[in-house]
């Protein structure tokens, strides 16, 4: 691939990374199946382990496999490094690490994956780290909630299952006003949709599991950074070895140091592989997936059994307007979620659907449906589940590429056996 040419999207998915003179001219890189790898001298190897060289070692540590991933997802989100991981809660947890102590805060949005909730209420507060929990879309209550300990902000780009959309050009103002970096987890938009480097954020998360790869077949995370944000020693002291050792990738250096190879959260190649299969396609099927759901949510929004549809491409949805600043005229996203009557309703609807698989995954080719209430926050307290607005009327629907009329078949045969 020429890389002096600045190329469109659906080109760059396909083309970036290509190395095929590397690869004894194959079009897809080699998957390197080995733990480890020979160095010819003993200066090379204690070189490679001082960071001198971009050599490989150990599969823990570095694989060629992943870096090519490495490269494409970095170059897609248009970052300037990246560390791919086994999946997308490694990727956060792993980040999130980097950048907290004992004793430190972070401000998050409220409307999150249920695992990311649980990491940040649950599982950091037995390190005495504090999430401070705001409405994802409330600006002025995520200033009001920074003080001296925080040291970031965490928004989802659309939120699942809420579906909310906060103003990323508003977070980033406030993240620069406090000094502290906006991390960005990117999975429900993907890349195709919206870019959060441009609209500020410093560092991008996703699953790769999800739209990236596409085909329910492989799971992986990956963290990219944007290597614009200026470290402070005041707020972030304990990043100076890093930025002596990597300068603007600093954050890379230290997750990838302190925690990713030390937690061995190392994706197996065979899933970077299969995600890169995956990204080829990825520009057609979001494409497909938007103007599928865009469909679906206007016919769901017409039907008497239907309460409510949550779609940030309708017109009357609360962010629409963000949305469309955000996303350009490319589309909505291919998740949505709609109400029935009651939670009787959404397992009778669920238990009549003959092509639409009821599943805990979503940004798969095939149309998937839960029913998040019972299933993903079954363990959750009234409380919790109300502040993240799950429902017991609430059906999450990730809408697929199948032809569109058969997924509106299925959805209407379902209602009326509801």
């Amino acid at each position: 691939m020429n890389s002096k040419k600045d190329y469109r999207f659906g080109t760059k998915v396909i083309h970036s990374a290509q190395s095929p003179e590397d690869w004894q001219g194959a079009t897809l890189p080699p998957i390197y199946q080995t733990t480890s790898h020979v160095h010819s001298t003993a200066e090379n190897l204690s070189d490679t382990f001082a960071g001198k060289t971009d050599d490989h070692i150990y599969m823990r540590l570095t694989n060629p496999t992943n870096r090519v991933l490495e490269e494409k997802l970095t170059s897609l989100e248009g970052g300037m490094g990246a560390i791919v991981m086994s999946s997308g809660m490694a990727a956060i947890s792993n980040t999130c690490m980097a950048l907290l102590r004992a004793g430190d805060e972070f401000v998050s949005g409220n409307s999150l994956f249920m695992s990311t909730y649980l990491l940040f209420a649950k599982v950091f507060s037995k390190y005495g780290i504090t999430a401070n929990f705001v409405e994802s879309t409330d600006m002025e209550a995520i200033e009001k909630a920074i003080n001296k300990k925080t040291r970031f902000i965490y928004l989802e780009t659309i939120g699942n299952p809420k579906m909310d959309i906060p103003d990323l050009t508003r977070a980033k103002e406030i993240a620069r006003k406090y000094d502290i970096p906006l991390l960005v987890d990117n999975t429900i938009a993907s890349p195709y949709l919206c870019r959060p480097f441009e609209w500020g954020a410093d560092v991008v998360i996703h699953s790769t599991t999800k739209y990236l790869s596409g085909h329910g077949a492989t799971t992986g995370g990956v963290v990219i950074d944007s290597g614009q944000f200026k470290w402070s020693e005041k707020r972030f002291p304990d990043f100076k070895p890093f930025i002596e050792r990597k300068g603007p990738l600093a954050l890379i250096d230290k997750i990838w140091r302190e925690h990713h190879i030390n937690f061995g959260t190392t994706q197996a190649p065979i899933h970077s592989y299969l995600t890169m299969i995956g990204l080829d396609t990825l520009a057609v099927r979001m494409e497909r997936h938007m103007l599928n759901t865009i469909a679906v949510a206007r016919y769901l929004a017409n039907q008497p059994e239907v309460k409510w549809v949550n779609y940030p491409g309708l017109e009357d949805h609360p962010y629409h307007n963000t949305a469309r600043k955000q996303f350009g005229d490319k589309g909505f996203g291919a998740m949505m979620a709609f109400g029935l009557a009651d939670q009787k309703s959404c397992k009778q609807f669920i238990n009549h659907l003959h092509l639409i698989s009821h599943l805990a995954n979503l940004g798969d080719c095939k149309t998937l449906v839960i029913h998040p209430y019972s299933t993903q926050y079954v363990a959750f307290d009234e409380p919790t589940r109300k502040s993240l607005s799950i429902t017991p009327d609430m059906i999450r629907l990730s809408v697929g590429i199948e032809d569109v009329a058969d997924i509106c078949e299925d959805l209407d045969q379902a209602l009326q056996n509801e």
